[in-house]
């Protein structure tokens, strides 16, 4: 079997398990019915993290100069622009499938293949989209919350629509298998070491990583399908008890945490 059919095994088996995964208490986020079983992968994703993933992004960032991975963060932002472009298309914003395909060219062909963002220099906006995003603005609703292995908090929309991501990520489709596997590795680590100042904030402010995770991911999704503009939606909520300025304090670092994380807007959380 492939490597892309392993790749959409999995992600059909795991839709398949979430699908029929645990029942949920009476008073249960009705956005996360599958909350136990996603509060197990979470787990297991942060000791992955703790003792993989967060020390060799903090070893990059104290080792690799500023200005060489900034260089690195430019060229894969320049790949996801060219997939921005056919989802920008797919939804038929004119405009925005216009700035990604110029910033793509600009980028690509004044910026090194894209270590140089000039394209921001001639404030060439960016509209960063994936194929969730599309179906969403088709009207494909989110579905449950879901905590995928490794790659962190999706949808049932988003993880549907991963086999198409994948087709759409132009490093992880080169047939140089070594090539691949380092841009592979390389955008892994410089995607976490670009989030260690968001997961510190986390550490400090969130009582519940979990629920602070998934509610800052779902609301900043939700905002990217409408471009920023979301219609009011009314929920119920569950506030635990607690001091006023911790509630202010955890609502501040859930905007901050977006921003750093690039949720804001229309931009997509990278596990």
């Amino acid at each position: 079997m492939t490597r892309k059919s392993q790749l959409l095994t999995a992600g059909a088996l795991l839709a398949l398990v979430a699908l029929g995964g645990c029942a949920s208490g009476p008073y249960a986020n009705p956005r996360d019915p599958l909350e136990p079983l996603n509060r197990s992968v979470y787990k297991f994703n942060d000791a992955v993290d703790t003792a993989v993933l967060r020390p060799v992004a903090t070893a990059y960032q104290d080792v690799v100069p500023s200005l060489v991975r900034r260089g690195v963060g430019n060229f894969f932002d320049n790949l996801q622009d060219a997939w921005s472009f056919v989802n920008n298309s797919l939804q038929l914003k004119g405009a925005a499938a216009g700035d990604s395909f110029f910033r793509v060219a600009v980028n690509t062909f004044l910026g090194l293949g894209g270590v140089l963002d000039v394209a921001t220099e001639m404030r060439i906006e960016r509209h960063t989209k994936d194929f969730g995003h599309t179906l969403g603005y088709w009207g494909v609703g989110p579905g449950p919350y879901l905590v995928l292995p490794l790659l962190g908090s999706s949808t049932l929309r988003d993880t549907a629509a991963l086999p198409v991501d994948i087709q759409g990520n132009i490093a992880g489709n080169l047939d140089h298998v070594p090539t691949r596997n380092t841009l592979t590795a390389v955008r892994l680590v410089d995607t976490r070491a670009s989030l260690l100042s968001a997961s510190d904030m986390l550490e400090q402010v969130a009582l519940d990583k979990y629920s602070f995770t998934r509610d800052v991911f779902l609301q900043s999704r939700r905002s990217a399908i409408y471009d920023g503009n979301p219609p009011e939606e009314q929920e119920v909520m569950t506030i635990e008890a607690e001091p006023q300025n911790s509630v202010e304090s955890r609502t501040d670092a859930r905007s901050e945490t977006s921003t750093h994380t690039g949720l804001s807007g229309d931009q997509k959380v990278t596990p």
